[in-house]
């Protein structure tokens, strides 16, 4: 028999399953995925992100789930595990969700914010919408930093009661209930979508392509968007997938497991794109418009329903609440899993009620500053000629510590220590034709195209032209 993990271990492979699907699809998705999208022309965006997800999502998810249970640590240590060199990959992905946990919640209060809305709507209430147009009304939301604030407090404390539970007991429990009902939400926000007038145009834009976008150039940047959504959204290089695999029973099969959670994952961002752009074309709006598709975009959407639009916003935003706090547990799991390493590394004892409590505490101080930024509109000083702390907090973690330690664990395993995984991967496999396609991938195309996402990232948050 195996030894477990002392800080867990999950109960079935579906609950992992449940877990990891659930990490991987959140606001990146129902937010990330339709907006660059409708900027990357439609259908040329999806084909290349299927491309990227067969060439690189699969590698990745293989490769850190393999480093997280062969080291049975999170992030810092299990890097830390193959060589002492290769610790500074292990911070960047303790750092990353550190940094990123502040800037989630706010957006998982603002999910909380709105179901309330549309149920205040659907009740008929002084506390709903009421007919306020949609940009003034999450303006003076956003603006109001305390109730922004307060939001954001309900959510990371919704995180921290998941984690304290543990792992089968908190996140397993949760995550095979609520990944599969965020699916069934989905199909049900689609059958709305596709139905209303003027929604075929938005379907033809995901199924059409566009040719125009087949330049040198235009290929470059939709690879670079395509390849930074994907990466992102499959939750890489920020400890998440390590911290998982460190939970896995070596009994599993961890192919299978690489092959589904990214076909999980990209069935969910196609969904999500089926849900929100047909509806986008249906009121006559941009469907490459950027952020504000999530929280103005569609709730104009619903507002122009009619009595059924806060019945429609009430499912929506349940959605997108379910996805957020997902991904956020994860998020928490990976800065509390590494810490309790650190604390029982020290002080040689641990305890996750106490870990999980502290982790609580900083992303409370990290989550309440974010909101009284009021996203840049309080005239807070800010940094790294970014407009908002919240694009400050992304750009530390997915602009450049994400991309930078995925490239350099590319690097690690494809030409530092080839075959170091090989054992781990091959445990409760059928074959070996994956573990040769992970190879040949690991050392040939990630490396290339994570330089292309870091480059992409740095060009998006300064405003650089290095593709044209």
């Amino acid at each position: 028999m195996a030894k477990k993990n002392k800080k867990g271990q999950w109960g079935s492979s579906f609950g992992f399953l449940m877990a990891t699907v659930g990490a991987a699809v959140g606001l990146g998705n129902l937010w990330g995925f339709p907006y660059k999208m409708g900027k990357g022309g439609g259908f040329i965006f999806l084909l290349v992100y299927l491309v990227l997800v067969f060439l690189v999502g699969i590698v990745m998810t293989l490769q850190e789930l393999a480093i997280g249970r062969k080291s049975g640590k999170g992030v810092l240590y299990a890097y830390k595990s193959v060589d002492k060199r290769a610790s500074a990959i292990g911070l960047f992905g303790w750092l990353s969700p550190l940094f990123i946990i502040g800037f989630y919640s706010m957006l998982g209060g603002y999910t909380i914010k709105y179901l309330a809305a549309n149920l205040g709507d659907l009740l008929n209430t002084s506390w709903g919408i009421n007919g306020m147009d949609s940009g003034e009304y999450f303006t003076a939301f956003y603006t109001n930093s305390y109730e922004s604030a307060v939001y954001t407090v309900v959510f990371i404390l919704l995180i921290v009661f998941i984690i304290a539970m543990g792992i089968r007991n908190g996140i397993e429990k949760f995550s095979s209930v609520a990944t599969p009902a965020l699916f069934i939400m989905l199909i049900i926000v689609i059958a709305r979508a596709v139905t209303l007038p003027g929604a075929m145009d938005g379907v033809r834009f995901m199924l059409v392509p566009d040719w125009s976008l087949f330049t040198p150039k235009g290929i470059i940047n939709v690879i670079a968007s395509a390849g930074g959504q994907m990466f992102f959204s499959l939750s890489l290089g920020m400890g998440i997938t390590v911290t998982y695999g460190s939970y896995v029973s070596k009994d599993d099969d961890l192919q299978e497991s690489a092959v589904l959670i990214p076909i999980a994952d990209t069935i969910a961002a196609v969904l999500a794109g089926f849900a929100t752009i047909p509806a986008v074309f249906a009121a006559g709006l941009d469907p490459g418009q950027g952020p504000g598709m999530l929280f103005v975009t569609l709730q104009t959407v619903f507002a122009s329903m009619g009595a059924a639009g806060p019945v429609f916003g009430l499912l929506f935003y349940f959605l997108v609440f379910i996805a957020a706090i997902t991904s956020a547990v994860s998020v928490m799991e990976t800065i509390v899993s590494t810490t309790m390493d650190i604390t029982e590394h020290h002080l040689k004892h641990t305890s996750r009620l106490g870990v999980t409590i502290g982790c609580g505490l900083f992303a409370l101080i990290e989550g309440v500053f974010v909101s009284m930024d009021g996203l840049g509109s309080h005239g807070f000083p800010q940094i790294f000629n970014q407009s908002t702390w919240l694009d400050t907090f992304d750009l530390l973690s997915e602009g450049t510590l994400m991309p930078i330690g995925a490239l350099l664990a590319s690097i690690l395993f494809g030409w530092v220590y080839p075959g170091y995984l090989d054992d781990e991967i091959s445990l409760g496999s059928r074959g070996g034709r994956v573990l040769r396609y992970f190879n040949f991938c690991i050392k040939w195309i990630v490396p290339p195209i994570m330089l292309m996402v870091l480059l992409g990232q740095i060009s998006a948050f300064f405003g650089l032209k290095w593709f044209g």
